[in-house]
C-alpha cells in the first residue's frame, strides 16, 4: 500500500474512532488534545501494521526526515503508554499488552496469563476504560 492510500485510511479510521469515542470527550477539556491523543494511537497502529507487512521492504529514500519524526513520535507514545499501563493491575495490563499491543489472540492471551478468555476480554475492557479515564485526567 502506498503512503497516500494509507493516509486516507488513517483519516477514515481517525474519524470513525472520534465518532465511536465521542462519549469519552469531556467538554471542559480542550478538544484538540483529545483528538490528538486518538490520532497518535491511530498513527501508531498504522505504523505497527505497516512494519509487520512490508516495513522491511520499503525503500528508504528522501523521506528519512519524515520517518525519523514518526519514529520519535511513536517512541514517545510507547513510553507514555508504558507509564500508563504500569498503573493498571496485571489482570488488566497483561491482556491489553498481549492482545492490543502485541496482536495476540484472546485465546493465546488467556493461555499466557492463566485467565479465562472471558476474563481476558473483561480485563481489556476495564483496562481500556481505566486508561481513557487517566488520559482524560492528564489532559
Amino acid at each position: 500500500m502506498h503512503l497516500p492510500e494509507e493516509v486516507e485510511d488513517l483519516v477514515q479510521e481517525l474519524l470513525l474512532a472520534i465518532h465511536n469515542q465521542r462519549h469519552t470527550y469531556d467538554p471542559a477539556q480542550p478538544l484538540t488534545a483529545w483528538v490528538q491523543a486518538i490520532a497518535r494511537y491511530k498513527l501508531i497502529d498504522l505504523l505497527r501494521r505497516r512494519s509487520r507487512t512490508n516495513g522491511l521492504h520499503d525503500p528508504l529514500d528522501h523521506d528519512h526526515d519524515h520517518l525519523a519524526a514518526a519514529d520519535g513520535d511513536a517512541a514517545e507514545a510507547r513510553y507514555d503508554l508504558a507509564k500508563l499501563l504500569q498503573q493498571l493491575p496485571h489482570r488488566q495490563r497483561l491482556p491489553i499488552q498481549y492482545v492490543k499491543i502485541e496482536g495476540s489472540s484472546v485465546a493465546d492471551a488467556a493461555k499466557r496469563t492463566g485467565m479465562s478468555e472471558s476474563a481476558v476480554k473483561v480485563g481489556i475492557h476495564r483496562g481500556l476504560k481505566a486508561l481513557a479515564g487517566r488520559i482524560r485526567s492528564i489532559e
